[in-house]
């Protein structure tokens, strides 16, 4: 690892560090310390590239694991949920109309970088930067289709909020059923997940026999 950029959700300050600006080793404590103090990750391609890769640079650095967090790999949603020409971050933001990512000179890029080059660096900067701002994008458009999102409500103590979001504010949809019972179907009015409601409405009892 030679760099990374990092933004908190909502927050338009974009983190970048790197050898070239901070130093090795404030770089790696930065992502260290970021990490451990994230509930959730939003990355694309996170849990098979950027993850492991850092869990390695801790490792090295002489750290323990970060304070656990929910990983959100966007790239696995992009897979289960959609059948696209391209599975590359920049050919999806750019099919949603949410950006691009910053054009750069290849592999030569790196190079450049690692031999001190401040355009080089300047453009690296650049680069990471705007992945990072369209993988937020990105993020906010598919969240209702994120199956595996932590629940956001449940960690803020309320059980009747939308699990992705967090918002209250839902419709009533027809009803969802399980084996068990009928429950009300919701659909949030802030990102467009389907829940259902916390009650039952009607349903089997179960008896426990011994």
């Amino acid at each position: 690892m030679i760099c990374f950029a990092a933004k908190w959700t909502d927050d338009s300050n974009v983190l970048f560090y790197s050898e070239f600006h901070n130093g090795r080793e404030a770089m790696v404590q930065a992502a260290y310390e970021l990490l451990n103090e994230a509930d959730a990750v939003i990355t694309y391609n996170g849990d098979g590239f950027d993850i492991p890769h850092l869990n390695r640079e801790f490792l090295e650095a002489g750290l323990t694991p970060p304070s656990p967090y929910a990983s959100i790999d966007l790239l696995k949603t992009v897979r289960k949920q959609f059948r696209s020409a391209s599975n590359k971050l920049d050919w999806i933001v750019q099919k949603l109309g949410l950006g691009r990512k910053t054009p750069h000179t290849g592999y030569q890029l790196w190079v450049d970088c690692l031999k001190g080059d401040p355009k080089a660096w300047a453009l690296m900067k650049r680069y990471n930067k705007q992945d990072v701002v369209v993988t937020e994008k990105l993020y906010k458009r598919i969240l209702p289709w994120i199956t595996s999102h932590p629940n956001v409500g449940l960690r803020n103590g309320h059980t009747s909020a939308c699990g992705n979001c967090g918002s209250f504010k839902a419709v009533k949809d027809g009803r969802a059923y399980t084996a068990m019972g009928v429950f009300q179907k919701l659909q949030c009015k802030n990102c467009g997940k389907y829940r259902r409601g916390n009650a039952r409405l009607f349903g089997a009892d179960s008896v426990g026999l011994k």
